[in-house]
């Protein structure tokens, strides 16, 4: 799993975890669904690390990008011919 971004409310009052979690969609879902379920425990470690007024509240939303960035990168390697038999010349 990989944090790729944070988005919070103007006023920090709440901060949208995104993740990148390479597996199965049942693995995904079990990830998210085991981050949501600890965000308590990650706002205390926060709280104590940051020294923050306010933790914002937080929850945990899965980002695709990684796994489309693979995916378009394989397309373009099976799309464009292999030139190393060239440089090698």
């Amino acid at each position: 799993m990989t944090v790729t971004g944070v988005r919070t409310t103007p006023d920090l009052h709440e901060a949208r975890v995104f993740v990148s979690v390479l597996g199965s969609e049942k693995k995904i879902a079990r990830t998210v669904e085991a981050l949501n379920a600890a965000h308590g425990v990650l706002q205390a470690k926060l709280n104590s690390e940051l020294r923050m007024k306010r933790i914002p509240l937080l929850s945990f939303e899965y980002d695709p990008t990684a796994v489309e960035a693979m995916r378009m990168s394989k397309l373009i390697d099976e799309l464009v011919p292999d030139h190393k038999d060239e440089d090698d010349s």
